[in-house]
């Protein structure tokens, strides 16, 4: 039987790289973004690998996240894997100093959108009691650090609704995994300086950074643990990263 994953912010770094990993797994992909021009580019290039369709949402967008959830043909409806991989960073400054916009787009994106996409398919997977969700965390929800107080504590937040998670879920044959990476190189610190790609690349100068791969990787490990193996929790540095933001450059 062929399974079937649910992926946010499927058109780019991680959960790009982790809808290739799947499509080569010849899992059947439900691939959630906000840009259509991308969606379609990678349904029709991972379309000659496995079954994928598309759905076009901002995670923080209940009523979208839940029409767009609930519109799935009958035979997509059957998630096997959720990969809540949507999510955002934006500014780099001191509390005092905080754009409120700006706060208010990590706490939807990283905590109310995670919850939404999550409510919209647990209550299949506990009537079919299996499942297994992969949350998206970060190094910054385990280690806060200056400027970044919000995104620390939308991580940590991600990082608390995982044991939540599997605190309620694994009575119901359902796994939760969390990943917290490190310093990968996506367009995250693009987002976070607000186009500003010079800064963001000085972000992973002097070192080698994360790919998103290696995080994709980490994922497949997952999902294909035997079944009475839980992968509960999972950081992943760089080889030059010694926490949150103690990184050797040369």
């Amino acid at each position: 039987m062929f399974r079937t994953a649910l992926i946010t912010g499927a058109t780019s770094g991680i959960g790009r790289a982790t809808a290739d990993a799947f499509a080569d797994m010849e899992y059947r992909l439900i691939l959630c973004g906000r840009r259509e021009d991308r969606l379609q580019e990678l349904q029709q290039k991972l379309g000659t690998k496995t079954a994928v369709t598309t759905l076009l949402f901002d995670v923080r967008d209940r009523e979208a996240v839940e029409t767009a959830i609930n519109s799935l043909p009958a035979d997509w409806q059957t998630i096997d894997i959720l990969v809540n991989n949507a999510g955002n960073a934006h500014g780099l400054s001191a509390i005092q100093d905080g754009d409120v916009a700006d706060w208010d787009q990590m706490i939807d994106g990283n905590v109310q959108g995670l919850l939404y996409v999550s409510r919209a398919v647990i209550a299949g997977m506990v009537a079919r009691q299996r499942g297994h969700i992969i949350n998206i965390s970060s190094i910054a929800g385990k280690q806060t650090y200056a400027n970044g107080a919000v995104y620390c504590a939308s991580k940590a937040a991600v990082e608390a609704l995982s044991t939540g998670m599997r605190l309620d879920l694994t009575q119901h044959g359902i796994k939760v995994t969390n990943i917290a990476p490190g310093a990968v190189e996506t367009e995250f610190s693009a987002v976070r300086f607000k186009g500003d790609t010079e800064r963001a690349a000085k972000v992973y100068e002097g070192f080698t950074p994360l790919e998103a791969t290696d995080i994709a990787d980490a994922i497949v490990y997952a999902v294909t643990a035997p079944a009475h193996v839980t992968i509960a929790d999972l950081t992943i540095l760089a080889s030059a990263q010694a926490a949150a933001t103690t990184i050797v450059r040369k």
